[in-house]
């Protein structure tokens, strides 16, 4: 039986966080959280797949789904899924947009095409994501041609933390890039998360990473 007036959020690993964080400053409940790992950003071919499983599983247990992901380089493959579902997911192509929202990140992408973006998880995690898929840790040579085309860096925080905005402020001048810091704070997925959260409820949370 599906919980009365319930929603499960089926997100990004690299989303935990902030979902975690979102929800102890505000009084929600009905919502139930599942995060994939975070790993699958390296194989976007694998996100929608993890996520039909996900759906499979978990569907039949609730009233409403929500899918905490942009397109994150699946081309397309993500929405052709929730298209045939009937579910909605964040708005644009990635973390990037929905945190800054789209009007903003529209303009820093034609200010300068050239631009490598940090969020929170990706600044903590950047030997995980960055440095070590890419090999640059074996062949640090590697770094110009990676990123030859690269002209500044952006540090788009959802917490306002002076020792990460040095810590991102240092990776730029390592890289040689243009150093640009802008607090964007949860964004849109701040907003979406409280519009699920007035879905009536009858029981607490379940936090599952």
């Amino acid at each position: 039986m599906k919980p009365r007036g319930r929603t499960l959020v089926i997100a990004c690993g690299a989303l935990a966080r902030e979902i975690a964080a979102l929800r102890r400053a505000n009084p929600w409940a009905g919502i139930d959280v599942r995060c994939l790992p975070a790993e699958l950003h390296n194989r976007p071919e694998r996100i929608a797949p993890a996520v039909r499983e996900e759906l499979r599983a978990q569907r039949a247990h609730y009233e409403q789904v929500f899918v905490a992901y942009g397109d994150c380089g699946t081309g397309g493959q993500l929405d052709a899924l929730l298209r045939e579902e009937g579910i909605e997911r964040l708005p644009g192509a990635h973390c990037y947009e929905f945190f800054a929202t789209p009007a903003v990140f529209a303009a820093l992408a034609d200010a300068e095409p050239g631009t490598f973006y940090l969020t929170d998880f990706l600044l903590k995690n950047f030997e995980r994501f960055v440095i070590r898929p890419l090999g640059l840790d074996r062949h640090p040579e590697l770094r110009d041609e990676y990123f030859r085309n690269y002209r500044r860096l952006v540090y788009l925080a959802q917490v306002e933390r002076p020792e990460m905005i040095e810590r991102a402020r240092r990776i730029a001048e390592d890289f040689g890039f243009r150093f640009e810091y802008r607090f964007t704070g949860y964004g849109q997925l701040g907003t979406h998360l409280e519009a699920l959260a007035r879905t009536p409820q009858s029981e607490p949370v379940a936090w599952q990473t």
